[in-house]
């Protein structure tokens, strides 16, 4: 257009030129108004300054000309240049946008105010699984229900784009699930041009990863890692649901607080890895007693608690109890470890026992503290007497810190005796507690709490010296240099890494002989880790001192294992012989004892013998030695000493009972 302009003018500009010369130059012949022109040709004649003046202007409109001519094609060229500039640019923003587009990790679509596919990335075609060619040819519907078949929920998409139909203004932000587990973030704006809405823009995010992520965190949060049960915080969320959902319906539940019997035994022994893996198959065991309403939850090391909602009545709750120890009655192999563990439990009930989560917590664990104190292995219902009796074992665990520093501990003493002889054989060493406030305190009572609290390894060692002390006194000043004493190990004691260090050790300070020294494990400890316990009884065997089961026959003992532990003696337990004179089975079993003891070679030792009767009816079972009421109580050193001197000089009758 500017050349077009440009050329137009250089063309009017000659012709001015050519009309301002002819002009000039021609001169013009003045004719009468009535006279004809006439034709008159002559040779103009200029003079130099006309010529001058002339040439002049014909520069000056050269000159003006060209000026024109050279801006307006400036002028041409800026704008030719400025519309390259504008294409390279919006060139350029068209490739960033589509680059931008394409390599975003988002899904776009683009809508038209029609709800056609306007636009979209290969981002797009790849999350919702749509062939390309479907969106191109037009299809929009096929392309609709492809994506919908892929939802959890469809109809509920469905409603949220017609929503957006009713509403094209508004803003949306939200997730989708997918029938195959993916989840998308959805973002939606409606898209404007000068203040009107001309389509919609979506956006499409896959935070499957992200989700799986937070579920993982979350179900961390409230699980156990070991176990992978509920831990203590979902534990308590569910009991705040059940109690809800139990005071709308009317409805009771229980509460039931377990911990397993001297795990830390075998924690401090085999190793956490070891305590680990039983962790993990006791709660195996325990999810196989319970119903799939109820929760079972790790509150914190060997501790377990269960939530047993709609329940009817408390012998529902007993017998899933009952259930719970039966699972533990076989035993658990654990990387060639044999181990046998029990577990005892509190149990509380909504709405008799409380009626908040904290109350019903307490109180379970306030009768589970009950039924550790009177022997474990077993469960108990709250009652009101419970608190009276958690306060008193409260104040029995404190007072027990300072028991030994305080020297309330005592020795009783009890004689075994050979009934063939007459004479006392053995003497063992039983622990009293003499305290303070609340007098002569029974074993029964505290050496749980000992136990738990790890005071018996202290304890257990002060027993040990003083017995051997206290024999090696009576072997010197009562000319009994055979004289020997038994020692009861607790489970703890005899998990005891340096266990064989503490008894050499004191045998060599008491100077009292090997031989003179018997140490009792109960039958349970020493088949709570077979190779352990065949490991130590042979250290303790070549140290020279005598080994015994206690408490035999009431505990898990396989013949098997029993011929490989290097032992001396069998102890019946009380239990056997205390009905053994009206009761077949007592008697069958005490026989079979004895018969399997002199199989072995080994002693056999009848505990709890207080009548004749008993006495005569193991006599006939060729049971020798004995220990019990009928020949002696257990007594403090001073009236052992005043037994041992009678039994010097006359043979004790089974008709000599000491008060």
């Amino acid at each position: 257009m500017i050349i077009l302009m440009v050329g137009l003018l250089t063309c009017l500009g000659v012709k001015l030129f050519a009309e301002y010369l002819a002009n000039l130059l021609l001169p013009k012949v003045r004719n009468n108004s009535n006279s004809e022109p006439k034709k008159i040709f002559c040779k103009p004649q200029l003079t130099d300054d006309e010529i001058q003046t002339v040439m002049s202007k014909i520069q000056n409109c050269a000159s003006q000309l060209e000026h024109v001519f050279f801006e307006r094609t400036s002028e041409l060229h800026k704008e030719i240049a400025e519309r390259k500039r504008i294409q390279t640019e919006l060139e350029k923003s068209l490739s960033l946008q589509y680059a931008t587009l394409e390599s975003t990790a988002d899904g776009i679509l683009v809508v038209d105010s029609q709800g056609k596919i306007a636009g979209f990335n290969q981002k797009f075609l790849q999350m919702w699984c749509i062939p390309e060619s479907v969106i191109s040819s037009g299809n929009h519907t096929k392309a609709l229900r492809l994506a919908i078949k892929q939802l959890e929920a469809p109809r509920q998409y469905i409603a949220t784009i017609r929503e957006l139909n009713l509403n094209p203004d508004i803003q949306i932000y939200d997730a989708i699930a997918f029938k195959d587990g993916r989840v998308f973030e959805r973002y939606s704006q409606p898209q404007c041009i000068n203040g009107e809405i001309v389509g919609r823009v979506w956006s499409f995010r896959d935070v499957t990863a992200h989700k799986l992520a937070e579920a993982k965190i979350r179900h961390q949060a409230l699980h156990d890692i070991l176990t992978n049960l509920p831990n203590r915080v979902l534990f308590n969320e569910r009991l705040s649901q059940a109690l809800a959902q139990a005071q709308k319906s009317g409805n009771k539940l229980a509460v039931c607080f377990l911990d397993l019997d001297r795990f830390k035994t075998i924690n401090d022994t085999l190793s956490h890895g070891i305590g680990d893996r039983l962790l993990q198959i006791v709660a195996q065991r325990l999810m196989e007693c319970i119903g799939e309403t109820d929760t079972l939850a790790r509150w914190g090391g060997d501790e377990f608690t269960l939530i047993l909602p709609n329940i009817k009545d408390t012998k529902e709750v007993a017998a899933i109890q009952d259930r719970i120890l039966a699972a533990f009655k076989p035993v658990f192999d654990i990387e060639n470890y044999q181990l046998h563990i029990s577990p005892s439990i509190g149990i509380a009930v909504y709405p008799m026992h409380g009626n908040d989560a904290e109350t019903l917590i307490k109180n379970a664990d306030a009768a589970l503290y009950i039924v550790k104190s009177q022997g474990r292995n077993n469960y108990q219902f709250y009652n009101s007497e419970i608190n009276a009796d958690s306060s008193k074992l409260l104040i029995l665990e404190n007072s027990l810190h300072y028991a030994l520093e305080r020297q309330e501990f005592e020795i009783y003493y009890q004689p075994q005796v050979n009934i063939t002889t007459g004479k006392i054989t053995k003497i063992e060493a039983l622990l009293r507690w003499r305290h303070r406030e609340l007098g002569l305190i029974s074993p029964d009572e505290f050496i749980p709490i000992a136990e738990e609290t790890g005071l018996i390894l202290s304890i257990g060692e002060w027993v040990l010296k003083t017995a051997c002390a206290q024999t090696k006194f009576w072997q010197e000043n009562l000319d009994l240099p055979s004289l020997s004493v038994a020692v009861n190990l607790s489970a703890r004691q005899f998990q005891q890494r340096n266990l064989v260090n503490i008894v050499s050790q004191t045998l060599k300070e008491t100077k009292l002989k090997h031989q003179c020294l018997e140490l009792e494990i109960t039958e349970s400890v020493a088949m709570q880790n077979v190779e352990f316990t065949r490991k130590i009884l042979s250290e303790l065997y070549n140290l020279g001192v005598s080994i015994s089961i206690d408490d035999f026959g009431t505990g898990y003992c396989s013949l098997s294992y029993l011929k490989n532990f290097p032992i001396h003696c069998l102890k019946i337990d009380k239990s056997f012989v205390r009905d053994l004179s009206h009761d077949n089975h007592d008697a069958a079993i005490t026989t079979a004892i004895v018969r399997l003891a002199h199989g072995l070679k080994l002693a056999v030792v009848a505990e709890g013998v207080e009548t004749e009767a008993q006495r005569n009816l193991l006599q006939l079972l060729d049971c020798q030695l004995m220990q019990g009421y009928l020949f002696s109580r257990p007594l403090p050193a001073e009236d052992v000493t005043k037994l041992l001197r009678k039994s010097k000089s006359r043979r004790i009758s089974t008709s000599f009972l000491v008060a």
